[in-house]
């Protein structure tokens, strides 16, 4: 994979970063509030097996452009989607392994079906096509709860982020409640609270039956952020062959919190072996 001399801008401007030496490219893509840092614990491992393409959204902390971000472009999870794609062709990346966390396993499903080329598989860590409840499905939380979220981060940014932080991330693990917390504080409130709205009263459920690409579906036993339920919701949608694998763990964050556990999944998936055990 070799990244050209000419428009690289978006690359350099979302800190793409290639680590590891294998002949296949993994993308690791965060979800709202981090940044790349948040997959530093199962890097060791899968850079011995795979070219590791990192960058940050345009809404991190650790993108020096503020302007990067535009909360009406951004609006939707399209103009990720489209960034992605842009980065994948700037460093002439295919057939990728697509691991994206959060809202990125959307984002990525919506690239798959926009450019199916890119993409060898996708792997959707504690995704979601949708967060607010309906009569016949379980997101995980009523429109009330989501305008109070959406209140919080404008009124009281600083206190939300901490209180978000000890929620989603375990808590038996308060060194990445720490981190996340950290990267929560670095993303300007004036990105965090259109992202917010743009996450929270996303939904994607009709993109599901177009995504054709493999995809393997990373749950967490005990999320506060997506319910059990929405991972086989998205198995049964999703025309592609889907698997659900579940980590038995508490919290959002299972790359990061139970990053052993995680790296024993994904390579059991990719059928790598993992040697001194």
């Amino acid at each position: 994979m070799v990244m050209p001399e000419q428009s690289l801008s978006l690359s350099t401007a979302m800190n793409v970063s290639i680590i590891g030496s294998g002949s296949e490219v993994m993308v690791l893509a965060h979800g709202f509030g981090g940044d790349q840092s948040l997959w530093d614990k199962i890097i060791p491992f899968f850079s011995q097996h795979y070219k590791l393409f990192l960058f940050d959204w345009s809404f991190s902390g650790a993108v020096k452009d503020p302007e990067l971000f535009d909360p009406a472009k951004y609006s939707s999870y399209e103009a990720f989607a489209n960034d992605l794609i842009t980065l994948l062709d700037e460093n002439d990346v295919k057939s990728s392994v697509f691991v994206g966390h959060s809202m990125s396993g959307m984002i990525g499903c919506i690239a798959s079906v926009k450019k199916p080329e890119l993409f060898k598989r996708l792997v959707l860590v504690g995704a979601s096509p949708r967060y607010i409840n309906t009569d016949e499905y379980e997101g995980g939380f009523q429109t009330s709860d989501i305008e109070q979220i959406i209140t919080s981060i404008e009124t009281k940014y600083q206190d939300w982020a901490v209180g978000f932080a000890s929620h989603v991330v375990d808590k038996d693990d308060p060194l990445s409640v720490e981190m996340f917390e950290k990267c929560l504080n670095r993303m300007r409130p004036e990105a965090a609270l259109p992202l917010a709205k743009t996450v929270f009263y996303s939904d994607e459920r009709e993109i599901l039956e177009k995504v054709m690409i493999p995809c393997t579906i990373v749950q967490a036993s005990r999320d506060i952020v997506v319910p059990n339920s929405v991972a086989y919701y998205m198995q049964e949608k999703i025309k592609g062959k889907s698997t659900v694998e579940m980590i038995e763990t508490s919290g959002h964050f299972p790359q990061y919190t139970a990053h052993q556990q995680f790296v024993d999944v994904l390579a059991g998936v990719l059928g790598l072996i993992i040697e001194n055990k």
